[in-house]
């Protein structure tokens, strides 16, 4: 079980580690392919930004389905995401963040704080390395971050409903005896060697 003490700390690394990635964005990088089928890294920038927005409102106890959507990052995306991503931070080392029960729209209801930021922390894992696979950009992250990640994505069910369009993740794949890290990837239907 994770500490939740620890929770807010390793989550603001996976997403300090996004941040890192995102600054180094160039205007023609927003076009290639990511691991996500079907998006660009604009399209990721996109959705990373209002998973942000989402999580912050509803630990703002704002549980509106419409803080969720997907909108236009403007001139500047690193900058918009950037916003967002300070924004969530903030929201979640708010005095009594951890005590809250946390309305989670897109998940069908309302949890405990400590598991929405177990989701949020292994999604910005993740997509960390979705953002920096394209760039040719190598993330790394420390062992507790590994692990704490490991536990959620342990967590997630697999089976068919990840072969439904829309679906967060694809079915496992088979584990390359690699770090947890590569565990995380592969439990969630990534392959590490994916390239543009």
């Amino acid at each position: 079980m994770l500490i939740n003490s620890n929770l807010v700390a390793l989550d603001a690394e996976a997403v300090r580690t996004s941040l890192d990635v995102a600054a180094t964005l160039k205007p023609a990088d927003l076009s290639l392919p990511t691991p996500c089928a079907g998006w660009t890294v604009r399209d990721l920038l996109a959705h990373m930004t209002a998973q942000h927005h989402g999580f912050a409102a509803a630990f703002e106890g704002d549980g509106d389905l419409a803080h969720w959507e997907v909108r236009p990052l403007g001139d500047d995306p690193a900058a918009a995401y950037r916003a967002a991503a300070e924004r969530v931070l903030s929201a979640f080392a708010a005095g009594g963040a951890l005590d809250r029960l946390v309305p989670l729209p897109e998940l069908g209801g309302s949890f405990p704080a400590a598991r929405a930021i177990g989701f949020h922390l292994v999604d910005y894992v993740v997509h960390s390395w979705d953002l920096a696979k394209p760039l040719g950009i190598e993330v790394r992250f420390s062992p507790e971050v590994q692990e704490a990640a490991l536990e959620v994505a342990r967590a997630v069910p697999d089976g068919e409903a990840r072969l439904r369009p829309g679906a967060a993740f694809k079915p496992a794949l088979p584990s390359t005896g690699g770090s947890p890290f590569e565990d995380v990837l592969t439990l969630l239907g990534r392959s590490p060697d994916w390239a543009v």
